[in-house]
């Protein structure tokens, strides 16, 4: 059972800019305003960088690139359909959702370009600097807290897939890919791409047919979804979009694959927008202190999820 909430309206570019003018609050560059002394997106990484530059030279920009080759070689149709069956029987093991957020103290997310802390730490600062902004949407907070949690994929105990299959931007498999992906060239030895069934604007699909229609290559999004829905999550449905699609930046970054959206993906997408933000400019060499902000979380796992989840 999942709650509503009320979906926020975004503001074209020039409404945005008038509305600083008149309020004096700043506006993120996907078009919301957050208060004066809220979260400031910053304009480097901490490698001194543009935030997903997958071209800068730097100790990261070799591997990134070569993680996007596999990935892209082997997110297939069937490959997808194969990891949703097998992981969606949720035998691997019991555990708590802080204790799974411990686990990410293992992970370290090789496609990231911008940072490369333990993965609990940039869950955390997602979390916080969205708490200060919105503080009365306790579901936004631990949305972002649990969004990454699926990356345990990658550990032995959860079959230790290879990175490719866990974590980077996600993508729409059963249609064409569109040239919005990062390093889409990669695509041409995707045996998917010569297929007449699937290499076409809309594929297997039809225009509108909503994402919960449509497979998108495997990774830790869709397997947080999966364990968050089938152990009877109470978090709204943005919550549980914002889970689900987060990675899919060729939609929520670059407006590629908005045919096969519904009006329920529309609205969703609203939140998402507003929570990509944090996601991806929140990533610090600051660190959060944990066991100061823990016991907040605690109290959000407990009012929207049960004390043990099979995963």
């Amino acid at each position: 059972m999942t709650i509503l909430i009320e979906k926020p309206e975004l503001e074209s570019q020039a409404e945005c800019q008038k509305h600083v003018e008149e309020t004096d609050e700043l506006v993120l560059d996907g078009g919301f305003p957050v208060p004066r002394d809220g979260f400031l997106a910053p304009e480097i990484n901490s490698f001194g960088h543009s935030f997903r530059d997958y071209n800068a030279e730097s100790e990261r920009q070799e591997s990134v690139e070569e993680f996007y080759r596999q990935q892209h070689i082997h997110q297939t149709y069937d490959f997808v359909q194969q990891m949703r069956e097998e992981y969606s029987k949720l035998d691997r093991m019991e555990m708590s959702i802080w204790e799974c957020c411990q686990l990410l103290n293992e992970v370290v997310d090789d496609s990231d370009p911008d940072l490369d802390e333990p993965q609990i730490q940039h869950l955390l600062q997602s979390a916080e600097a969205i708490r200060k902004d919105y503080p009365d949407e306790d579901w936004l907070h631990l949305t972002a807290l649990i969004h990454d949690l699926g990356k345990v994929l990658l550990l032995p105990k959860f079959g230790g897939l290879p990175q490719w299959a866990v974590v980077g931007d996600t993508f729409p498999v059963g249609c064409a890919f569109d040239e919005a992906n990062i390093h889409h060239k990669y695509f041409k030895e995707n045996p998917d791409y010569n297929n007449p069934a699937y290499n076409t604007k809309n594929g297997i699909y039809s225009e509108g047919c909503g994402l919960d229609n449509v497979m998108i290559s495997w990774g830790h999004d869709d397997y947080m979804y999966l364990v968050a829905k089938e152990n009877g999550t109470t978090l709204p449905s943005a919550g549980l979009f914002i889970i689900r699609y987060h990675s899919l930046y060729p939609l929520h970054k670059e407006e590629a694959y908005t045919h096969l959206l519904n009006e329920e993906d529309k609205e969703n997408l609203k939140w998402l927008r507003i929570f990509n933000k944090y996601d991806l400019y929140s990533k610090s060499k600051v660190l959060v202190d944990v066991e100061k902000v823990k016991p907040y979380y605690l109290s959000l796992i407990e009012k929207y999820f049960p004390a043990k989840l099979k995963w």
